[in-house]
């Protein structure tokens, strides 16, 4: 188990290290707007991965923020996204989140919170006090279940969600995670390499919203069929660890 970081003491960091926002995209206009007028002061860069949208994605984000940095994905699938973004990024930590409206942005001085007091690995939680999901489906939910079981069985953790890809990380372990997926089973390649590399893990409350509007891109059934693979197949030569929720820093 893992040591409480600080939270509101006057030992507290004045400073924290800086933030990279990697946020990917594919025929997002109607909601990237949304996202990134939100995006508190505490990120320094903002990355999009734009997955060839055919709308007005890159424009609109550009519009509302003209700071950002647009890259185009190398390949298909959100994992290709996401792995683009991340070698782009620049700040000490790297977050990441999704561009249609799901995951709030107001959220992300939490997840700094807990990396600047010696967190490796910061993972939002739907399921746990403070959390929740005004979107999930019954069979997400029962999915989810069913992988987070296999994960903390096969890991020795006690995670509480691990379908959700609001996520922060250190980016000087970008290679200790090692990652090489290609789809929406990214999520739990990451997670499954930092308890593996015995990085030190805290989960934050965090409220899935509802997809603002467009459909999404996730398959439940082969997605989680995607998930499971990922799950047994890195379990070889794995090491226990162990992540436990940790207390909101409001």
């Amino acid at each position: 188990m893992y040591n409480d970081p600080i939270i509101g003491s006057e030992q507290e960091a004045d400073t924290h290290g800086t933030v990279s926002l990697v946020v990917p995209a594919l025929n997002e206009a109607r909601n990237i707007a949304w996202v990134f007028e939100q995006i508190p002061a505490c990120v320094d860069e903002v990355i999009l991965v734009d997955g060839d949208s055919t709308d007005a994605t890159v424009p609109m984000a550009q519009h509302c923020l003209p700071t950002v940095r647009n890259v185009r994905q190398s390949g298909p699938g959100k994992g290709n996204a996401l792995r683009t973004g991340f070698l782009e990024a620049k700040g000490d930590y790297v977050v990441m989140m999704d561009a249609d409206g799901s995951m709030s942005p107001a959220e992300i001085p939490h997840f700094v919170h807990f990396l600047d007091h010696g967190y490796d690995f910061v993972k939002g939680s739907r399921f746990v006090a403070g959390g929740g999901s005004l979107d999930i489906t019954p069979i997400r939910k029962m999915g989810n279940h069913v992988l987070l079981m296999a994960a903390n069985r096969l890991y020795g953790a006690c995670l509480t969600d691990l379908c959700y890809g609001y996520c922060a990380f250190r980016r000087s372990f970008l290679d200790q995670l090692d990652l090489h997926a290609v789809g929406f089973e990214i999520e739990a390649e990451m997670i499954v390499h930092a308890l593996r590399s015995g990085l030190r893990i805290a989960e934050v409350p965090s409220l899935e919203l509802p997809r603002r509007s467009g459909c999404s891109n996730l398959h439940a059934i082969s997605d989680g069929r995607r998930v499971l693979r990922t799950l047994l197949s890195e379990r070889p030569g794995a090491r226990s660890a162990t992540a436990r929720p940790a207390r909101s820093a409001s």
